[in-house]
């Protein structure tokens, strides 16, 4: 494996005002959505980053992906600082960095042909193609299994496994280094997940591409990610490589998690056992001091509810030196 940092989050914060009425009021609150958090992508790998819906994972995906302004902490690609550039430094940007989104077909002008969606980067950035616009936008049609001669036809002529992969083509266009995925298979039906995680997983290898995958499956990300964080609330509560997150979840929230995602063995899943999580997710207004999962874990204590545990090595004879959660009480702890 890579172990040259491509893209760095640093204490990474966004927070959303809540309640405002008008645009000389003042907001009730501020939304939490990501709250401190550190993230590494290494070159050419996938970071998978799995959690409930409301965690917090898209708003981080645009944080990285600089859709959205950081309300503080810092994004470094390369080694440079890219948190505040704008202009035409954010626009060159763009050329490093692109996303794929979760909805195939609202993230696709349904007035712009085939052609024009894929081509639309290259105008942008004001690039002419070697051989022209049109035998590039073909090229890349066919790289994501789309027939060339479809050039001129709409997305609402496609299936949504092809809407996916007219995306995916856009988002190739310009060469870029890294493809932050938010929730890039959700939408599509079981059977074309896989042809789409086979997609990605092809072209990673041909192009040397290094993705950020959202998603709320951690079945989806298992055989794709490289490395896996766990979101809740806002917080990373467990990063690990998936052998070992799979096999042996150190946080409490993970093994929930995991206990929900479906066995080929029926007798498995019995033995396994479902964790249904009472109670609800706090308020991202309003999050708890201590441990943000303590009221819905089995095993909190009142240094959980006080005390907020920090991301540290799984002191744990079944995980890798590298695994971190945020746990006063991991699983299978020494």
């Amino acid at each position: 494996m890579s172990s040259e940092v491509l893209l760095e989050g640093k204490n990474l914060v966004k927070h959303f005002p809540h309640g405002t009425k008008g645009l000389m009021s003042k907001p009730d609150g501020l939304v939490q959505a990501v709250d401190g958090l550190n993230i590494v992508l290494r070159k050419g790998q996938t970071l998978g980053i799995v959690g409930e819906s409301g965690c917090g994972k898209s708003t981080l995906a645009r944080v990285l992906a600089r859709l959205i302004e950081p309300t503080s902490g810092s994004i470094f690609l390369e080694g440079q600082d890219i948190t505040h550039v704008g202009g035409k430094d954010l626009q060159l940007l763009r050329r490093d960095i692109q996303m794929i989104f979760q909805d195939p077909f609202s993230s696709l002008n349904p007035r712009h042909s085939v052609g024009e969606i894929i081509a639309s980067p290259l105008r942008i950035q004001k690039i002419v193609p070697k051989g022209g616009e049109k035998p590039r936008v073909q090229e890349l049609m066919d790289l994501v299994g789309l027939n060339p001669e479809h050039y001129n036809r709409y997305p609402h002529e496609f299936s949504g496994g092809q809407r996916q992969r007219i995306g995916i083509a856009r988002a190739l266009a310009l060469n870029p280094k890294v493809i932050v995925a938010d929730e890039p298979v959700s939408a599509l039906d079981v059977s074309i997940q896989a042809q789409i995680l086979n997609l990605l997983e092809q072209l990673q290898h041909d192009l040397g591409l290094s993705y950020v995958f959202i998603a709320h499956d951690l079945s989806v990300v298992r055989h794709i990610a490289d490395e896996v964080a766990v979101m809740y609330l806002g917080k990373i509560v467990e990063l690990a490589q998936p052998a070992g997150l799979y096999s042996s979840p150190a946080h409490p929230y993970s093994k929930a998690l995991l206990s929900a995602v479906p066995l080929a063995e029926p007798r498995s899943t019995h033995m396994r056992g479902r964790i249904v999580l009472e109670g609800d997710v706090p308020s991202p207004i309003n999050p708890p001091i201590g441990c943000r999962f303590a009221a819905r874990c089995w095993k909190a204590q009142d240094i959980c509810r006080a005390q907020e545990p920090p991301l540290g090595p799984a002191k744990s004879l079944l995980k890798p030196e590298d695994s971190l959660v945020a746990c006063h009480f991991p699983e299978n702890s020494n």
